[in-house]
Parts: structure tokens; C-alpha cells; sequence
């Protein structure tokens, strides 16, 4: 009752996504490697005259107050396979009501030697703050965040760009950048 009437702010967040129809099921996560950005907008088969989008996206949480993200910072912008990514966003409590906030942060590998999501949740973080009030995240991505399978079942973390996605939920992007992981070490 204290949510319906305001008294408490809700902070929860999906986890899972919610599909709009039944037409959208299964839902493939998973895209062959490419440059080809029109896939983010393949969620599931749509039918003519619905929605292709979801009802509710993984991570989709509400709130009586609003957040905004800003200065997204990535360091190193280049790392070999065995270093560590820093990144860090300033996150600001826009509204005029005490919140918390969840911060997402997802990565894609837009070319590599197997089918990987677009999206994939490589951290979170939830952060209450007063109106006005502002701080910074930090998330940090060692090869353990950044390898996947490869077609020998080796583990390894491939050599390429790779897209940083900042987002409230996962069709929430606030922020984007970019760094490259280069086959030397160091």
C-alpha cells in the first residue's frame, strides 16, 4: 500500500523480459557475428500489425523519480587480452523525490568467432540518492567479463572492438562508448 500511495519509492528491476504476444516467442538473443545494428530491433518474429518491441525489458523497473547518466568515461580505450577495463558514469537523481536507481551495464561483441548476445548484463549496481544529488559508478572488466567459448569449447577472450552500453534497463541505453581489446598482452 505505502508504493501505491507514494509513501515508499520502488527501486526493483526484471529479470527477465516480459514479451509483448505470444508471436514474439522464442525469443533468440543470440545473432550471428556482424556489423549489422538492424538486429537490435529484431526482437522476436513480430506479426504485421503488433509491436515488434517487448512489454517489459529485462531490467525494467519504475520509479516515482527520475536519474539521469552522464560522463561516461572508459580507461584504458585499448588493453590486451589479460588487462583490465575501468569504466565509470556519473549518475544524478533529476527528480524531486528521494530514489534508488539500478545501474546496468552491458557489452556486445559485435565480431567474433561465435553467435554472442547483443546485449549482455556484465554488471549492476544500485545507488540511492536524494533530489539533485549526484555520484559516480565504477564497474571493472577483466577477461573473466570479456571471454566466451570459442567453436573448441577453449575459453578465451578474442581480439576486436568492443561496444560499452550504460542503460537504466536493457532497451534504456543512456550511454555508449567503445574500447578494443588488441592479441598482445599488456
Amino acid at each position: 500500500a505505502d508504493v501505491l500511495f507514494g509513501d515508499y519509492n520502488p527501486s526493483g528491476h526484471l529479470p527477465v523480459t516480459i514479451p509483448r504476444h505470444v508471436g514474439q516467442l522464442p525469443v533468440y538473443y543470440n545473432y550471428p557475428p556482424s556489423k549489422k545494428h538492424w538486429l537490435e530491433n529484431a526482437w522476436g518474429k513480430p506479426y504485421v500489425d503488433m509491436e515488434p518491441t517487448p512489454l517489459y525489458a529485462f531490467g525494467h523497473g519504475l520509479s516515482y523519480t527520475t536519474f539521469k547518466y552522464s560522463d561516461l568515461k572508459i580507461a584504458p580505450r585499448q588493453s590486451g587480452p589479460g588487462g583490465k577495463i575501468h569504466i565509470s558514469v556519473t549518475i544524478t537523481n533529476s527528480g524531486k523525490r528521494d530514489g534508488a536507481d539500478v545501474i546496468q551495464l552491458y557489452i556486445n561483441d559485435p565480431i567474433s568467432t561465435v553467435s554472442t548476445p547483443v546485449k549482455e548484463l556484465k554488471g549492476f549496481k544500485k545507488v540511492r540518492l536524494k533530489p539533485g544529488e549526484s555520484t559516480g559508478v565504477r564497474f571493472e572488466l577483466g577477461p573473466e567479463q570479456l571471454s566466451l567459448v570459442n567453436r573448441y569449447l577453449d575459453r578465451v577472450v578474442e581480439p576486436g572492438e568492443f561496444e560499452v552500453m550504460i542503460g537504466h534497463s536493457s532497451d534504456e541505453i543512456a550511454l555508449r562508448g567503445t574500447f578494443t581489446i588488441t592479441d598482445k598482452s599488456g
